[in-house]
Order: structure tokens, then sequence, then C-alpha cells
């Protein structure tokens, strides 16, 4: 059951619309002034998002722990229409532990990791941001974490999200 929750998070997330199976509604879906916007490291590549229903997603796997250098990726699946990217920015495709191919975008001159897209399992009309690189972030509620199954003992749970041991179902 909580992946379906789960799944009604990340679906209000992408469709915008009321999510009455999240444990905390008003957590769920805080509108922030659009647009949305954020760099890599060196600054030379941009990020603009435009939406204002955003929930992050913190993700505890391997692959998200090696590509963002930390303990956890922050996220957010968003549309591709949604999401401008300029600048230098480099493509590396590899396959993911669920096997899906996934092609992350970093970018080409520092190598912040940008955003990833695993088409088998969102489709091809939507990326995943990563939420370090995007401005005023801090504040935007976490509605799930996935694969705390490999999350690290010394991190705590976050209150109020939704919990799933890998990855959501589909």
């Amino acid at each position: 059951m909580k992946s379906i929750t789960a799944l009604a998070c990340i679906y209000h997330t992408i469709k915008g619309s009321p999510n009455p199976t999240h444990p905390h509604p008003s957590k769920s879906s805080p509108r922030h002034p659009m647009p949305h916007t954020g760099s890599c490291l060196c600054g030379l590549t941009a990020i603009e998002l435009s939406t204002t229903e955003i929930s992050q997603v913190l993700c505890h796997c391997v692959d998200c722990r090696r590509t963002s250098g930390s303990a956890f990726s922050g996220n957010i699946l968003v549309p591709k229409k949604d999401v401008r990217i300029t600048g230098p920015t480099k493509e590396y495709t590899s396959r993911a532990l669920s096997g899906n191919m996934v092609t992350r975008v970093f970018c080409g001159t520092c190598g912040s990791a940008i955003a990833h897209r695993n088409e088998q399992l969102f489709g091809d009309t939507q990326v995943v941001l990563q939420t370090g690189n995007l401005e005023g972030f801090g504040n935007v509620p976490v509605g799930v974490e996935i694969f705390v199954k490999d999350r690290w003992a010394s991190l705590p749970a976050v209150d109020g999200a939704v919990q799933v041991e890998g990855m959501l179902e589909f």
C-alpha cells in the first residue's frame, strides 16, 4: 500500500491534481513562485523550471548516491515541457540497478549532476531534476523517500514523508 500512496504523491507532482491519499495533503502541493531557477557549480549550465506543483523525492539508492556524491539525492519528477536547461551539458547512459537504462545529464564544464531520464520507467515526457541545483528548494517538503532499505543508518526518516523500501511501482 505504501507504494500506491507514494505513486499518488508522484502523480500529484506530475499532474497537479488533488491527492487525497497523501498522509499530509498540505505538504504535498506547495505553490512556489515561477519560474524556479538554478545552475551548476560553475554557473555555465542554467536550469529553469516553470511549474508550481512540487514535492521532493529523496532517493537513497546506490546509483543516486554515486551520482550525487552524497548520502542521497533530492529529486523532482516534472514534465520535460516545463524544464529548460541551457549551457554546456554532457550525457552518460548506464544500466541502473533496476535493469533500466538511465541517461544522466551533467554540466560539461564542472560535472554537476543536473537531471536524469529513465524512459522505461517514466516515459519520454518526464525528466528527473536534482533539487540541489535549484534555488530555494530547502523549503520544499519531501513527499516520498525511496530505496530506504539503502538509507545510511545515521540518517533518520523525513517526518511525514512516505517511506518506500525500493523503487516506486508504476
